[in-house]
Formats: structure tokens, C-alpha cells, sequence
């Protein structure tokens, strides 16, 4: 797949992917609390793939082409929290790797830490529009090993079927495996990362 036919797929993913989790929010009404400002789901490391990681480099290409002082806050930030996660990263610290067979040390890793793109200063995300699958759909019902996952902070008081009745139906698997295996092919890499390694 060429890198433009890639790109095209990547952005035919995300309309995908933002319109089921408008779908949802639409449904969810009240309950979803989701709002600028709230870094709620901006704390705490969690995995992305190859495919992420090219997107929030584009995104932090353009952001320098925009706002070079922002990006180089951005860049610094990600040095930071790199040297943070660094003693205890459960993976390869030159690639950013995780490591598969560490699954139960990623568990309790870093899950204080706050994301490098988020600018402390707004509480908004400086790579918003390149921003991980994982944070596009944090905050409806998302089916998971165990029942549903959901925000913390949302869906107070709301019962189980109302909960069900909002869940984000995404069915991208196919497409969003297919995009990262060409995302890996082309960079490379294979394996999960973290977005802090993706930034630095």
C-alpha cells in the first residue's frame, strides 16, 4: 500500500471510529461528561500501535509547521516524561517497544503519568486531531474482556441496560489491523509503544 493510500485509509478509520463514538454520545445524553478540560483519560500510560504512533507524528510535523513554539514545548514534555518511564519501562527504551510477555508489569506502569500532548497549561491536547485510537473512543461503554468499559466519571446513577443502550459499536478490527500491519511494514517497527516514546 502507498503512503498516500495508507494516509486515505487512516483518515476513512477515524471518520469511522469518531462517527460511532458521536453515535454514542448522542445516545448517552447526560451521563457522558466528557468536556474540554477534563484530562481525565489523559493520565496514565497506556499501549498504542504503529499505527497511532505514524498519525501522532504527522500530527506533530504539522504542529511544528503551525506552531514551532508549542511543538518544541510538546518535545519536552515527551523527553520528560521518557526519562520518568525510562527505569521501570517494561520493553525497549532505545525503539519505545513494549514488551509482549510483560503484560503484568504494564499493569501497574506508570499509570500516574500524564500524557506528553497534553498541555498542562489548557487542559487540551495539543494533537487532538492525531490523537490515538484509545482516546477517541475513552468515555462510552466500550465492550471489554470483562462487561463494558466506561469513563469513571460518567454514567453516574445510570443502570446496567442504560449503560448497555450507549455502548460505542465499532466494527474496524479488519481495517485498523490491515492499516497497522502496512504502518509497521513501512516504519519498520512492530510491536506496541507508548506515546511519550513516539514524541520524544
Amino acid at each position: 500500500m502507498a503512503p498516500a493510500e495508507e494516509t486515505r485509509c487512516d483518515e476513512l478509520l477515524v471518520q469511522i471510529v469518531d462517527a460511532a463514538v458521536a453515535d454514542a454520545a448522542r445516545r448517552s445524553g447526560p451521563y457522558l461528561k466528557c468536556a474540554p478540560g477534563c484530562t481525565q483519560c489523559c493520565i496514565g500510560v497506556f499501549p498504542i500501535s504503529q499505527l497511532d504512533a505514524a498519525r501522532l507524528r504527522s500530527g506533530l510535523a504539522a504542529l511544528e509547521a503551525a506552531d514551532p513554539q508549542r511543538a518544541s514545548a510538546l518535545r519536552a514534555r515527551a523527553l520528560e516524561s521518557v526519562a520518568r518511564l525510562t527505569p521501570s519501562f517494561p520493553g525497549d527504551t532505545n525503539t519505545g517497544i513494549l514488551d509482549p510477555d510483560c503484560a503484568d508489569a504494564f499493569e501497574d506502569f506508570a499509570n500516574d503519568e500524564p500524557c506528553a500532548a497534553l498541555d498542562p497549561a489548557t487542559g487540551l491536547c495539543d494533537l487532538y486531531a492525531a490523537r490515538p485510537l484509545t482516546c477517541r473512543t475513552f468515555g462510552p461503554p466500550l465492550p471489554a474482556e470483562d462487561g463494558l468499559g466506561v469513563c469513571e466519571l460518567c454514567f453516574h446513577g445510570a443502570g446496567e441496560e442504560e449503560i448497555a443502550s450507549c455502548v460505542v459499536h465499532l466494527q474496524t478490527d479488519e481495517l485498523e489491523s490491515v492499516l497497522t500491519a502496512e504502518a509497521e511494514k513501512q516504519t519498520g517497527l512492530s510491536g506496541e509503544t507508548v506515546v511519550a516514546f513516539v514524541l520524544r
